[in-house]
Formats: structure tokens, C-alpha cells, sequence
């Protein structure tokens, strides 16, 4: 069996643009399908996709550690969210036909399944709040649908420091939330990035009140030793690792002894097998892993099947709601059930595109929200549920 060709197929999905990948076989009818959603640079990843085709064609799609040691080494320019993002769905693509191939979920090519399913937390469950009380009504409604906690970023427009002013009004945010559920749901404080060290730190401190499970991102994501500064000074549990690509960056984070739980994306940082390694060596920190995962629904199908076989694995980030279109572009099927998202057992990934709706929702440019006061304007108005 060889590689015969690549597809790529953007499907516009309101908040960003989901990427798509299909590697195509020899094989009749067999083929794989991953996810390279990367926000703002859709396009670039496309092309970088593309590139890899040359390569790619005629290769065996069962070698999955030799074709990306050899994407990897052959860049040249390694890492890199849009080189990563292009291997990400590759390699996914991949584990999807061989498990196919072989007739088992991929979780049964990685060791097997140390669970049946995994506590999940909600992002977006707040659209499209703006005051105190309006998130606080929202956060009742999502922990009524069984969410284990609740993630947001409280900020507005802030970049690097905040105002007394602002910073008053992202506490009240918090303590309505937080009242609102601390009986009964974990609340996750979300900062994209935005501040120098001292107002992370002063966030930080701040946030000591309310019993937060983590506060993630505090600082731009490239300074890990600004990180593990603000971790050091601050007594709420730190998270990052959404804008790290791939396991050496990952080592430096824990060299530094930095975060406290990580979140690398299986559509950034270099796909399944090298989230499971990162998972791995976060193993030998006792450092849970908690993926980044707001993305489509075939980096969700990707995610579940690293939720099945790693035992330091511990929440899973999932969208509350999404696009109603979500269900006509493939064929997910969510078991949502006691705050838990279950494992399927079909092979491969469990789960295939509808490449005739997808071209049904064509790309809608969209742009950064974080520093405009539009973070809460994340779902369409026609969100639903895709459990």
C-alpha cells in the first residue's frame, strides 16, 4: 500500500476556519483524514500541506515515525505553528488508516485504553455574556449540562497591564462565576498571553479568592523562564503549552518547572504519537496533561483516542456548543453523558468528513478578537449542542 495524494478542504466554522486533511492510498477506499486547524493562517497551512505532497506520494502510510522524523528533519526551519500544524494532520491522517487498516481504534496501536471515558470542561459556554450576571447565569446552565469546570478569560481588551478599573470588573466576573458554581464545577481563568510579568502576578494574587483549577497562560507564550517566574510568585496553579510545538519545547517548560498542567494541541504540536511522548515525559513530572482542544470535530475524534491511553491524561477541553453545520460536515458521534465524553471503539479515528457539506460553508476571513472586547462574541447565535 502506498500514498497516492493529498486533499485539504477548509470548512468556515464562525469563531475560525477548520482545516482539513485527507491522505488518499493505494488501497480502494481506504484513506485517512486529520485536522489542521490553525486560526488566521488557514491558508498558510494549506500550502504547507501541499508542499509535502512531493514526499509524501509513494511512501508506505504504515511508517508513521519515519515519514515524520523525516518531515521534521527536512524542513530545515523545524517547529513552527504552520510547518507543526501541516505534520499534525498528516500524522493523524496516518494513524487513521492504519488503524482502519488493521481494524482497531488507534488507542489499540498506543497501548490500549486506561479509561472508557474523560471529565470534560466547557469553553464558550459564556455567549454572549458581557456582564457579571449574565456569565454567572450562563456558568448555571453549562454545569447543568454536566461540565466538571468552566474556562473564560475575564480580561476585555487588556494587552500586557490592566487598569484598576478593568481589573475590578474582571474580579467581579469571576466571583459571579465563581459563586454561581463552586459547589458544583471548577472555574479555569484564561489570559490568552496578555500581560509583562509583574501584572500576571498581580492577576495572580488577585485570583487567590476564588479557588481557581488553573490560570492559564499568564504571559506571552515564548518567555517559559517569565512563566516560571509568575508560577514562583503566585500560589493558584499555573497552565500553558497551547503555543508550544513539539516535545524539545515542551522540555524546556518542564526544565523550568513552569506550569502545572500542560495543554499542547494535537493539531500544533506534531499530532498523536508526539502528544503521547510529551504526555510521557510530563509522566515522569507527575504534571497532568489537559489538551488545548476548541477545535473541530476531527482533532476532538484525534484527542479522545490520547484520552483512552494516557494515564497522566486529566480534563479535556470541548466547545459547549458549536456551529449547527458541525453535524452536516461529518459524521461525529459525541456520547456526552455525567460531565464525561466517552471513548468510541470504532477503527481508526472513529470518525469521516462530508466533503460535499463542507463545500457548503467556504472560508470567511476572520480576525484576532482577543484585544477588542469581542472575546465572548465566540458562538453564532444558532449555536447548539453537538452531543
Amino acid at each position: 500500500m502506498k500514498i497516492t495524494g493529498i486533499e485539504t478542504h477548509i470548512c468556515h466554522a464562525y469563531r475560525t476556519n477548520w482545516v482539513f486533511v485527507k491522505v488518499l492510498t493505494s488501497e480502494d477506499g481506504l484513506y485517512g483524514i486529520g485536522e489542521a486547524t490553525l486560526e488566521f493562517k488557514e491558508h498558510a497551512v494549506v500550502e504547507a500541506v501541499k508542499e509535502l505532497i512531493p514526499y509524501l506520494k509513494g511512501k508506505d502510510p504504515h511508517r508513521i515515525e519515519d515519514i515524520w522524523h523525516t518531515i521534521y528533519r527536512d524542513a530545515y526551519w523545524r517547529g513552527g505553528p504552520v510547518l507543526m500544524s501541516a505534520l499534525s494532520a498528516i500524522e493523524m491522517a496516518l494513524w487513521d488508516i492504519k488503524g482502519k487498516d488493521l481494524g482497531v481504534p488507534v488507542y489499540q496501536l498506543l497501548g490500549g485504553k486506561v479509561r472508557d471515558g474523560i471529565s470534560c470542561y466547557a469553553n464558550g459556554w459564556f455567549a454572549p455574556a458581557k456582564t457579571p450576571d449574565e456569565f454567572a447565569e450562563k456558568a448555571k446552565i453549562a454545569v447543568d449540562m454536566g461540565f466538571k469546570a468552566l474556562k473564560w478569560d475575564p480580561f476585555g481588551s487588556s494587552y500586557l497591564n490592566i487598569s484598576k478599573p478593568d481589573l475590578n470588573r474582571a474580579m467581579e466576573c469571576v466571583d459571579a462565576v465563581y459563586s454561581a458554581v463552586k459547589d458544583k464545577a471548577d472555574i479555569i481563568i484564561e489570559a490568552h498571553g496578555r500581560f509583562d510579568v509583574p501584572t500576571a502576578v498581580k492577576i495572580g494574587h488577585a485570583l487567590e479568592d476564588f479557588d481557581i483549577l488553573w490560570y492559564e497562560e499568564p504571559i506571552p507564550p515564548q518567555n517559559l523562564e517569565g512563566l516560571a517566574e509568575v508560577k514562583r510568585r503566585i500560589k493558584v496553579p499555573v497552565s500553558g503549552g497551547e503555543r508550544l510545538y513539539n516535545r524539545w519545547e515542551f522540555r524546556s517548560l518542564f526544565d523550568l518547572k513552569a506550569v502545572d498542567y500542560i495543554q499542547p494541541d494535537v493539531s500544533h504540536a506534531g499530532g498523536i504519537f508526539e502528544i503521547k511522548k510529551i504526555a510521557a515525559m510530563a509522566e515522569s513530572y507527575h504534571i497532568p496533561i489537559c489538551p488545548h482542544n476548541p477545535s473541530g470535530p476531527v482533532a476532538n475524534a484525534a484527542t479522545l483516542q490520547l484520552a483512552a491511553c494516557i494515564p497522566n491524561f486529566y480534563l479535556l477541553e470541548t466547545m459547549s456548543s458549536d456551529v449547527p453545520w458541525r453535524a452536516d460536515i461529518s459524521d461525529e458521534s459525541v456520547v456526552f453523558t455525567e460531565g464525561q465524553m466517552m471513548i468510541p471503539d470504532k477503527p481508526g479515528l472513529g470518525i469521516d468528513i462530508h466533503i460535499e457539506n463542507i463545500a457548503n460553508h467556504p472560508f470567511v476571513r476572520k480576525d484576532l478578537r482577543h484585544y477588542n472586547d469581542s472575546l465572548t462574541e465566540i458562538r453564532p447565535s444558532d449555536a447548539k449542542s453537538y452531543f
